[in-house]
């Protein structure tokens, strides 16, 4: 069993659920945030492919790497129908004119050295003046999250459940735990299963504006819910920062 791994099962289920195209109001906003950019844009980890292939038919140039390899597989299946090919492996980073990290991705570095590392690399890796978009879960999603069980039926009446079980939180580090369960039942048969420990860390929010000026970003803005420069309420569900390279 491995932490955040995004298997087969686990990748299969994310294809299911957050499906090429599909917007939580996000990719509208990245889409108008990114206009005007000019160069390549990076997405780490960019997952199937659910806001990149938009931003590739919009005319963004735009290149992403994953850390799974069956992501990656199903992200280049759809790249392939969708009649674009962007670079989905990078071995070295090159000069961004942009970096984007949709709906929390950042979340799964639980470590904050690590956290702050990446940020700094991320500027290391920014033309001057180039800018950095990303996602943050509200604290409170994270912490109150519950056991649960969805599903998806999928073609030959095959099924696909996701069991959440929330382990603990460790209100020290910042981080809630968990345990996702993913299986594949045919005809009534469990006939594959994959069990995983999910990880994520929730951010202040001044907390996290302060990391990226700390890793030398300027102009910090934050947004709630996909709404530019208007501050998260307690029921904002989604925290956005955009932040420049310094020159």
């Amino acid at each position: 069993m491995f932490n955040n791994r995004y298997g087969t099962l686990a990748a299969w289920v994310y294809d299911l659920d957050k499906p090429i195209g599909h917007s939580f109001g996000d990719i509208e906003f990245y889409g108008e945030r990114l206009r005007g950019c000019r160069g390549p844009i990076l997405e780490p980890a960019v997952g199937n492919g659910r806001m990149s292939i938009p931003l590739l038919a919009q005319g963004f140039e735009l290149v992403g790497f994953d850390a799974s390899e069956e992501m990656l597989a199903r992200c280049r299946a759809h790249c392939e129908h969708h009649g674009v090919s962007p670079e989905l492996t990078l071995q070295r980073f090159e000069s961004f004119a942009a970096i984007i990290l949709p709906v929390g991705s950042f979340q799964l570095i639980t470590d904050f050295g690590q956290a702050r590392a990446t940020l700094e690399r991320f500027h290391a890796h920014l033309e001057p003046g180039g800018r950095l978009i990303l996602d943050l879960d509200q604290a409170g999603t994270l912490i109150t999250a519950q056991d649960g069980i969805r599903s998806w039926q999928v073609p030959e009446d095959d099924y696909l459940t996701l069991t959440t079980h929330p382990l603990h939180t460790d209100f020290a580090a910042q981080t809630t735990h968990a345990y996702l369960r993913y299986e594949h039942w045919q005809q009534g048969k469990l006939v594959g299963t994959e069990l995983e420990r999910f990880s994520l860390r929730w951010w202040g929010i001044q907390e996290f504006a302060m990391l990226l000026r700390e890793a030398s970003f300027v102009d910090v803005t934050i947004s709630g819910d996909y709404r530019h420069g208007r501050m998260p309420t307690r029921e904002s569900r989604m925290i956005t920062f955009e932040a420049f390279a310094s020159c």
